[in-house]
């Protein structure tokens, strides 16, 4: 291999890509960092200014192409920061990740000190800078304590906690600079960049460069020989296996899992349990799987990396795909902005409160406060399954390794009051310092795991070497700072392993068994999750061209497969982007190799089969612990102990001898051509090619395979599994606005894109043609899932409106909104009502004839609603509830439109870049939304089943056939899904009433009738109308008959049977609700023409009666096929138009003999009265002595239901009574039993022609058999059916 390429020909599997150095560029001077947020109050000292990126070798890597601007900033996440010998210049240690446009992250370690500045220019910039302070704020001549550097986090709560005697020594300087007097001190920066997280690893190799330029003699080798032997002679080390290489003055261990093991994951999550404490951890996991907004708050860089990524390593075999940036750089603040799920960590000014903390929008965040170990969590979200049980596992682990569970470790990045040991204080200055950090590492909340950096300064002030081998040992021993002073280097741990060592491998050991409880938790709940994987397409490319059309995960099988305390919480998750990226992956594993997390997820689960045969009690909540705690903390044990690899030692590289003379306290300028490339003749590493790398070549290799164009394949995959990913991280790089706004832009097209995705998904839902196909649903998933879907597309809205915010009010963003605009809109109300106008909408009322009068669509109305509901306690709770509401009346769209048409309001609430004020995309998000309004839903109604609600009741009777007045007293009793009104007096001759009564539900009969008083007392009526006042829904409820004692049946009571009135087309929802035409009542129509009216009416065929019964008892099977929530009512299927009641009708009053020439009317009730009354008289005379005993049973019970039936104190007429046995008879299959006694009775002979269906042996039959097919559904009737009846 030629010496240029090998630099990039091994670099796949070399252990570091990059060296770089940052810090201040002479050249340039002092550039103050204007995106930084300048404060010019504060000390010259305290400012923060541009740093830049000074050296970084090799120039470029191929595979992974080195990004100067984005390095700078995450280097030095706050710019340069300065200090004088008066201030503390502690080594800080912080890591930072960059995530490339696929996905792909690369790792940087940073370990930053302090170095003398040596430019005179630049001491005298700062010194002009100072005075010119001085002069505008003669007042601040006393130092600030404030500080707002880039190296705060530590260092200034060190300068804090420093005791008297050092503030009296600083005050000499009095917190300002003289050239003349004060040591000026710049940070400057060693980073390393490497292809997978080795925290551990980098963090010692860089302390050890670092050492080597404190030390008072040189290193054994020039600096360049470290650096060289680390970018190109240390391999990563093989999956499974662990590799040994050398730093400046001690070798260094790292080991990465084998295959079948959890991924790599070096940062330390014990320390996140301790910062969080266990319980608050387990809900920040639970808030980063539903895909919630996650912004980490810490002083300390550190910290923000070390949650972020142990909270996404937690997520195996899912990985977060949303915005994932740890440490937000001062300049990206606008990021918060994002109305895209995140994971961002922004780091705390010291001082500053969170109260005092403005961000865009908190309707869906969960705000995490590491140095004070609290979370703030978004409203109501389902709980993970068994949580309980899930954080006793969790505390019994922590336990094992000294950790408290409860979490909240003393923060060292906050001055905390420590008790020291007696005698340990030291008045000498270094031995302050000395003894500040070590009081740090005996107290720290992190066991001891304190960083080299703080150790470092140990070694630098006592001039030892080994201290850097104690980090652990003084938490554990409790000795004194004397008594370390005394130490030499015997600080072997067991095995002839250091104290460091043996920290790294408790700190490994622990990490694995808490990742391993989590993953159990996921092998459990998804262990049948290939099961309902959908396998639809042929080949890879056409299921990435379908892929937005393709159902590729049976959701509603596999949670009516779940148990039902995961069910609100799998619901949720399961509409997640990670877990549809987790599907995909599994789709695609089909045509290419698996990728990595799934192919170990895969692998426990088939172990866990072997060991486990799923059976069907596996569906069971009860928690399932896990079992490889032991073997996986051994595997890496073994692993440590026993070192399978040791790089090559550092050695002398041909150089130029004479440059980059050591001088003390300074960083040499190193030799960039020896750096530039690696060694000609390594080959050992170069051939291997890593698994890693493999994995990243997999899509070049398969799409040539595929003969798919990569640049298509790539902008499939993208457009595939981009829902709020389109901008999965941000470009750190340029900041200019152009790039800002293609920033903004870009968000813009996610939320419209996810708004299309999300209305399509509701809309199959609702439509249920996806549950229909595949047979399944069970009784509290469906209404479970639509909730969800609802709950996405709230949290979606609450996205937009927070989307470009001027300023932020209230928790809410569209609740906000609201409230301006209900503001103005009142406003303008009053100041009409002020000024004569005509009164236009009354008139309109008046013209509106008899029915509903017409109910306003209005915002603000529906605003109103809201607010008065008093269960309803928070901003973001009333703004899901109106979105509910709008949903329910149809009105989300037009109310949403109606919003934003004020524009002088938009203007003002929102940025010129705001989604909101994109004319073309907000067009067609309302579009998506007005798609809605196809399907029916009832997602206010059944979510605040227990507020009070006005109903409006308006009689209609029929004017042409009966007097329109009536002189007795009507009343009417309401029942819907979640109870009754009760019965409710209705005022004579108004026929409309409005009352409040608790939530009823969905409407499903009216009871109505009359007292039967006065003179005119019959009365003809059309229908009843129900319309519920808040949601708009009317419901219609068809009569068509008389109630009057002498008249059609003698009924002074009707149960009604109501269904939802479709408004029409008009927009204004009331106007549909006028009296219906005469063919709108369907009972009139039926009931008028085939009963008492005999002849007149049109009489339907035998065959047509015998289709009638099919069709309604095939109605009913379907209904109990369904999923519970595409049901409907089952009442309308017994007693609707085209239910089983009315075609049990025709077909008993086929060839009935009812119309007589002046007598009264016979009703089929009168058959069924003569056929019991000769029944009983049979019995009685003995005649049925014969008859087998079932048949006298079922003899008996037909008498006792029509006696219970006629002794019923209700007036309900001979209709009503045939209705009532037929539905009694259907729920509890008994209608197929009596039918035969009422065709053998004679009574039959005297009432039914000769050709009567029911005097046709082969018809009853035929029929019974019919009937027969009900007996398999358990049919339950409402109570206003059976209300009264005693059986």
């Amino acid at each position: 291999m030629s010496g240029t390429n090998a630099a990039s020909g091994a670099a796949p599997c070399r252990f570091a890509h990059y060296f770089v150095i940052c810090g201040i560029d002479t050249e340039t001077g002092l550039e103050p960092d204007e995106l930084a947020g300048e404060n010019f109050e504060q000390s010259p000292l305290k400012r923060t200014f541009k740093s830049k990126v000074l050296a970084h070798y090799p120039e470029n890597v191929e595979w992974n192409p080195f990004d100067q601007d984005a390095v700078n900033m995450l280097c030095m996440p706050k710019g340069l920061s300065f200090r004088t010998q008066a201030d503390s210049r502690e080594p800080q240690f912080h890591s930072f990740l960059i995530t490339r446009e696929d996905g792909s992250r690369t790792y940087g370690f940073v370990h930053t000190f302090y170095e003398e500045v040596t430019s005179p220019q630049i001491c005298s910039a700062m010194q002009t800078l100072y005075q010119m302070h001085q002069a505008e704020n003669p007042s601040s001549a006393t130092p600030s304590s404030s500080s707002s550097s880039s190296m705060d986090s530590l260092a200034s709560s060190l300068d804090e906690a420093d005791s008297p005697s050092s503030s009296s020594c600083r005050s000499a300087a009095c917190g300002g600079y003289d050239a003349s007097r004060d040591t000026l001190y710049v940070s400057k920066a060693l980073c390393l960049i490497t292809p997978m997280p080795f925290m551990h690893a980098c963090r010692r190799f860089l302390s050890q460069m670092h050492r080597a330029v404190t030390a008072a003699s040189p290193p054994p080798l020039p600096l360049e020989s470290y650096v060289h032997n680390i970018l190109y002679e240390v391999p990563l080390p093989p999956p499974g296996r662990s590799l040994k290489f050398h730093g400046v003055y001690e070798p260094i261990v790292c080991q990465r899992p084998g295959p079948g093991e959890l991924p790599l994951a070096d940062f330390p999550l014990g320390q996140t349990f301790t910062l969080l404490g266990v319980e608050n951890l387990v809900q920040l996991f639970n808030c980063t799987l539903l895909e919630m907004q996650i912004l980490l708050y810490s002083q300390d860089y550190q910290r923000l990396m070390t949650v972020a990524e142990g909270i996404t390593t937690l997520l195996f075999p899912f990985q977060w795909q949303h915005v994932y940036v740890p440490i937000l750089p001062a300049s990206l603040l606008h990021f918060l902005d994002a109305p895209v799920p995140y994971l961002m960590g922004l780091q705390s000014k010291e001082g500053t409160d969170r109260s005092k903390l403005e961000l865009p929008q908190e309707a869906n965040l969960c705000f995490v406060d590491i140095d004070n170990h609290c979370i703030e969590l978004p409203e109501d979200f389902p709980q993970f399954p068994n949580k309980p049980e899930f954080i006793q596992e969790l505390s019994e682990v922590l336990l094992r390794y000294g950790i408290s569970p409860v979490g909240g470790a003393p923060p060292t990045s906050v001055p905390t009051t420590t008790t020291t040991t007696p005698g340990s204080v030291s008045t000498r200055h270094p031995g302050l310092k000395s003894q500040q950090a070590l009081r740090e590492l005996e107290d720290d909340g992190r066991n001891g795991n304190l960083g080299g950096e703080q150790l470092a300064v140990l070694e630098l002030l006592q001039g030892n070497a080994t201290l850097e081998r104690l980090q652990a040992l003084a938490k554990r021993t409790g000795v004194r700072v004397e008594a370390l002073r005394g130490v030499g280097g015997e600080g072997e741990g067991q095995g002839g392993r250091t104290t460091v060592e043996e920290e790294e491998l408790r700190n490994a050991k622990l990490n694995v068994q808490l990742r391993e409880v989590f993953a159990s938790r996921f092998t459990t709940m998804f262990a049948d999750y290939e099961a309902f994987v959908i396998q639809s397409a042929p080949d890879l490319e056409s299921w990435l061209t379908n892929r937005e059309q393709m159902h590729n995960f049976d959701k509603a099988s596999f949670l009516s497969d779940q148990p039902e305390p995961y069910l609100p919480f799998l619901s949720h998750f399961i509409e997640t982007q990670m877990f549809a990226t987790f599907i995909d992956n599994k789709i695609m594993s089909q045509w290419e190799e698996k990728e990595p997390l799934l192919r170990v997820f895969d692998g426990r689960i088939d172990k866990a089969r072997l060991y486990n045969v799923r059976a069907p009690s596996l569906r069971s909540s009860n928690y399932q612990r896990c079992t490889v705690l032991k073997e996986s903390a051994q595997a890496i044990e073994q692993r440590l102990m026993k070192i399978d690899h040791t790089a090559i030692h550092p050695h002398l590289l041909d150089m130029k001898i004479g440059q980059g003379k050591y001088e003390q306290g300074f960083f040499p300028k190193l030799q960039s051509d020896v750096l530039s490339v690696g060694p000609t003749n390594n080959n050992r590493w170069s051939n291997r090619t890593a698994t890693a790398q493999r994995r990243k070549d997999r899509h070049r290799q398969q799409t040539e395979h595929l003969t798919l164009d990569n640049d298509l394949k790539e902008k499939y995959m993208q457009e595939a599994r981009s829902l709020g990913k389109n901008l999965r991280q941000p470009k750190l790089s340029d900041l200019s606005p152009a790039v800002i706004a293609q920033t903004n832009w870009k968000f813009v097209e996610g939320l419209l894109k996810e708004c299309r995705m999300k209305t399509k998904r509701m809309l199959v839902e609702k439509m249920g043609r996806e549950a229909v196909e595949l047979g399944h649903g069970e009784a509290n998933i469906t209404g479970l899932e639509e909730n969800t879907l609802i709950a996405s597309l709230c949290d979606l809205l609450e996205r937009i409106w927070s989307h470009g915010l001027q300023v932020k009010q209230g928790k809410s963003a569209l609740w906000s909104h609201l409230l301006h605009y209900q503001a103005r809109e009142e406003k303008l109300e009053q100041q009409q009502a002020e000024s004569p106008v005509s009164n236009g909408p009354e008139r309109r009322k008046s013209e509106s004839s008899i029915g509903m009068p017409s109910l306003r669509a209005s915002v603000i109305q529906d605003m109103r609603h809201i607010q008065s509901m008093g269960e309803i306690k928070t901003d973001v709770g009333r703004a899901r509830a109106w979105i509910r509401l709008s949903l329910e009346k149809k009105l989300l769209s037009q109310h949403l439109k109606q919003l934003l048409s004020r524009q002088a309001l938009t203007k003002k609430l929102y940025k010129r870049y705001a989604f909101l004020r994109c004319e073309e995309e907000k067009e067609q998000f309302l579009f998506h939304l007005l798609s809605l309004n196809t399907v029916d839903y009832f997602c206010f109604t059944s979510v605040f089943t227990t507020i009070m609600i006005p109903y409006r009741a308006v009689i209609i009777p029929i004017k042409k056939l009966s007097n329109a007045m009536t002189t007795s007293n009507p009343w009417v009793c309401v029942s819907g899904e979640l109870g009754d009104s009760g019965v409710r007096q209705i005022t004579k001759n108004i026929l409309e009433m409005t009352f409040d009564c608790q939530n009823l539900g969905k409407l499903t009969t009216v009871q109505l009738g009359h007292d039967n008083s006065g003179l005119l007392a019959k009365w003809l009526v059309d229908c009843v109308m129900v319309r519920n006042e808040i949601t708009g829904h009317t419901y219609k409820f068809p009569c068509g008959r008389w109630l009057g004692k002498g008249v059609d049946d003698g009924s002074l009571e009707r149960v009604l049977i109501g269904e939802l009135a479709l408004p029409n087309a008009d927009e204004d929802f009331g106007r549909g609700c006028r009296t219906p035409d005469m063919q709108h009542s369907p009972g009139q129509t039926r009931r008028v023409s085939i009963t008492s009216m005999g002849g007149r009416g049109y009489k339907p065929t035998s065959a047509q009666i015998q289709e009638a019964i099919g069709e309604a008892v095939n109605s009913i099977c379907k209904h109990f096929h369904k999923p519970e929530k595409e049901r409907g009512s089952l009442t309308i299927l017994l007693c609707g138009e085209v239910g089983l009641v009315g075609a049990l009708e025709l077909f008993f009053h086929n060839g009935f003999k009812s119309a007589r020439l002046f007598q009264k009317t016979v009703f089929v009730w009168d058959f069924v009265e003569k056929a019991v009354a000769y029944m009983e008289s049979a019995d009685q005379m003995g005649d049925m002595q014969e008859t087998a005993e079932p048949l006298g049973l079922t003899c008996v019970s037909l008498c006792h239901y029509v006696s219970a039936i006629n002794s019923s104190p209700r007036n309900i007429g001979k209709d009503g009574k045939f209705q009532l046995l037929v539905c009694l008879g259907a729920r509890d299959r008994l209608l197929i039993q009596w039918l035969p006694l009422l065709v053998e009775c004679p009574v039959i002979q005297r009432m039914y022609e000769e050709s009567a269906l029911l005097r046709d042996r082969t018809t009853v039959n035929a029929l019974i058999a019919v009937l027969q097919t009900l007996h398999d559904f358990p049919i339950t009737l409402e109570a206003s059916l059976v209300k009264g009846i005693d059986l």
